[in-house]
């Protein structure tokens, strides 16, 4: 399954990870505490983990055209809410393991 992720680095992580999942639960299905999270974003499940110094987020989808919908659902918002600080949000693409297992099958 498509995946990406992305490790910002905040002295904040902790509130931006309850604002975005407070956020996300008017419209989707939330469930999230002080350290972790997680959303059911229409294109495909977001979960987020906060430590002291850091916000991970990791975003799935089905369909890899989906997936920058839901890295921009999360950076707009993340964005908006952190307006204080110029946050560096560089996304990553994550090995699609079940494609690696297809090809090591048939090559």
């Amino acid at each position: 399954m498509p995946a990406c992720h992305v490790t910002i680095s905040t002295d904040h992580a902790s509130k931006y990870l309850q604002q975005l999942c407070k956020h996300f639960a008017h419209k989707v299905d939330v469930n999230y505490d002080k350290e972790a999270g997680f959303a059911a974003l229409p294109p495909g499940p977001c979960t987020l983990k906060a430590s002291a110094t850091e916000l991970y987020i990791y975003c799935q989808s089905d369909k890899t055209n989906a997936l920058p919908i839901s890295r921009s659902i999360v950076e707009t918002h993340l964005v908006k809410f952190a307006w204080r600080e110029n946050l560096t949000i560089i996304w990553q693409d994550c090995p699609d393991l079940e494609e690696q297992k297809k090809e090591a099958q048939h090559g």
